[in-house]
């Protein structure tokens, strides 16, 4: 039998691709976190991380164990919420990030919804910069969102990726030309980003599509209108990696809750948390 709190220390080390950043969120020491991976590799029998001074990586062993492990914790937080007798009720205001749009959060709303139907759910998609102010609003409970850049270390982190430009399959770029790019409007991170870093490197660029909808920027990049800055573990089908272009750096996908947090945000944020690992992989 495989512990599920040694289960949850696994899926949050998975997620998070960091010992250090796991014993945060779970409020305990890295030695503790270390112990969990450890005794579940004696249970399994099998290596789940490959790890060194820089980097975490999961084994294919590892990949494996994800879903077994989401699978049992869900089981387990079903039956605790059967036993303890609590209902959640009343309204809850969930604004998730565009970047998640064609990933798996719908199954994890969907099991929310199955198991607190008596929650009303409010969901919005938008862009990450207006999620930040539309909580800082109080217009919304809970927020799935990119984090707005080094030093931002609010909420709980749920997911750590890095950006990459994306464009259409032999898309080249013109190194005496301007960067011909596709972004979303402000007050996009993304945008923000993409901005920055072509500045700093000292290439021109240019606006070649504007559209607040995903949707809408993977179909210009898919036309071959340029070049668009992207999560790189959530690159759309039709879509590669461009190189030539300064790096983008690491991105951090967070859950923020709101001024006066609810039970109904706490159950919810915790489904995330619990199945994060989804939100790394297009639907």
């Amino acid at each position: 039998m495989y512990d599920p709190v040694q289960l949850r220390t696994f899926l949050t080390v998975a997620q998070t691709l960091s010992f250090t950043q796991a014993a945060g969120r779970l409020g305990v020491r890295q030695s503790t976190v270390s112990q969990h991976v450890r005794r579940l590799e004696d249970a399994t029998g099998r290596p789940l991380f490959v790890r060194d001074t820089h980097s975490v990586e999961l084994t294919e062993d590892g990949e494996a164990l994800l879903g077994f492990a989401r699978t049992i914790l869900e089981a387990h937080e079903r039956a605790a919420a059967f036993f303890s007798g609590t209902r959640l009720r009343g309204r809850l205001r969930f604004g998730a990030s565009e970047d998640f749009v064609l990933t798996r959060l719908p199954e994890v709303l969907e099991g929310f919804r199955h198991e607190h139907p008596e929650v009303d759910l409010e969901l919005s998609v938008e862009l990450s910069g207006t999620l930040h102010e539309r909580l800082d609003a109080g217009r919304l409970d809970l927020v799935l969102a990119k984090r707005r850049g080094r030093g931002d270390e609010r909420g709980r982190l749920v997911w750590r990726d890095r950006m990459v430009w994306i464009g259409a399959e032999g898309l080249r770029l013109d190194p005496e030309r301007p960067v011909p790019l596709i972004v979303f409007p402000p007050p996009g991170i993304t945008r923000a980003r993409a901005l920055e870093v072509l500045e700093r490197d000292g290439r021109a660029w240019r606006i070649a599509c504007t559209s607040g909808s995903l949707s809408g920027l993977i179909a210009a990049a898919r036309a071959g209108l340029g070049v668009m800055a992207h999560t790189r573990g959530l690159i759309p089908p039709g879509l590669v990696r461009v190189g030539g272009l300064p790096e983008l750096g690491p991105v951090e996908f967070a859950l923020l809750q709101g001024h006066r947090p609810t039970p109904a945000a706490e159950a919810l944020a915790g489904a995330i948390l619990s199945g994060g690992d989804r939100l790394s992989r297009p639907a």
